[in-house]
């Protein structure tokens, strides 16, 4: 079988992460694999995708912006080049091109977006007219699949496949590889509103008038440059700029969770984030938002679900998870292996005539 995954720009976010892990799970497995995109690769995802390369995985990554028409012609001559069986669209935006192209390749939608795209009238009249060119619409929580109901209507083939995370790379530890004793908060996100990195620099202004030698770091892919500038000048505001370390997107994030004590999400919505699968299999203390996105590990050990609009509330849940100690956690259902398998199935399910062969 060969198969095409499609994504919006090749970056260090959940999305594409996922992509190229199942991209490289489904080579090992004796498929021919492809990586796409609409856009050029940020020089971030170069070790990324010098790994699919070694590994033997194709990558067709247009070196310039295009227009519209632009990135329809390139991606309907990378998809005759690669000749695939199936596309995997990661996201709204790469499913309307793949959908539009004048081929009769089975397109699987794969809802990644934190956001409702479908609230966005210009999302729901596409919808509307491409929905019949998805053969299964993919959500990665209940919650998209809901909101694509309420939107467009039912799917004849709709179905959940929550993202996975790899055990073998986020492995449990304890704590032991941490930079000295400081205690240290992570963030790891996109920079853009519905992440909420302003809250937490607001409730880590609070934090160290209890912890005083703590420290905040941000990780992340710079989507809203100006939202970025506005974590930065909050934290000066505060008098906390040195503590607060604002940065790109980290390729290793192993390797940061392995050396901080908590892990925050404040997000405003996600859909399922990978992120924060990978802190859960890390072992770390986790303190996020009380949104559904979420809810699955209300309960877990070391997870506190908070109303982080509350500052002072935000604040003292990441003081008390500081005075936590890593747990293992069962993530059954949640791992790399169990997503590949999923979207394996439907990629037979999409070819019967190719799994036959």
């Amino acid at each position: 079988m060969r198969v095409f995954h499609l994504v919006l720009a090749p970056r260090l976010s959940g999305a594409e992460v996922l992509a190229k892990d199942l991209a490289l799970d489904q080579c090992a497995e004796g498929m021919a694999v492809c990586v796409g995109s609409l856009l050029p690769a940020h020089d971030d995802f170069a070790s990324l995708a010098n790994e699919l390369q070694t590994r033997g995985v194709q990558c067709l990554f247009p070196q310039k912006r295009h227009h519209p028409a632009g990135k329809l012609w390139n991606l309907f001559v990378a998809v005759r080049r690669f000749r695939p069986d199936v596309i995997f669209a990661h996201a709204t935006i790469p499913s309307f091109y793949a959908r539009a192209l004048p081929l009769g390749v089975p397109v699987v939608y794969v809802m990644h977006s934190a956001t409702n795209d479908f609230e966005r009238p210009l999302f729901r009249r596409i919808e509307y007219l491409l929905s019949g060119r998805a053969s299964v619409v993919i959500g990665v929580s209940q919650k998209g699949v809901t909101d694509y109901i309420q939107a467009i209507g039912v799917h004849p083939s709709m179905t959940v496949v929550p993202n996975g995370v790899d055990r073998a790379r986020f492995a449990f530890t304890d704590g032991a590889q941490r930079a000295a004793s400081v205690p240290q908060i992570v963030q790891i996100g996109r920079y853009a509103s519905v992440k909420n990195q302003l809250l937490t620099v607001r409730a880590f202004s609070e934090v160290v008038k209890q912890v005083g030698d703590a420290r905040l770091v941000l990780y992340g892919v710079v989507e809203d440059p100006d939202y970025q500038r506005a974590v930065v000048a909050l934290a000066t505001e505060l008098g906390v700029a040195e503590r607060v370390v604002v940065s790109g997107p980290r390729s290793d994030v192993a390797t940061v969770l392995s050396e901080s004590s908590v892990f925050v999400m404040p997000s405003q919505s996600e859909g399922h984030s990978v992120a924060f699968l990978e802190a859960l299999a890390s072992g770390v203390p986790i303190v996020a938002s009380r949104i559904p996105a979420f809810a699955f590990a209300n309960g877990f050990p070391g997870v506190q679900l908070v109303d982080t609009d509350s500052v002072g509330g935000y604040a003292d849940a990441i003081v008390k998870a500081l005075s936590e100690k890593r747990v293992q956690r069962s993530l059954a259902g949640l791992t790399l292996r169990d997503a590949a398998e999923r979207y394996r199935a439907i990629a037979r399910q999409v070819c019967p005539a190719v799994s036959a062969r």
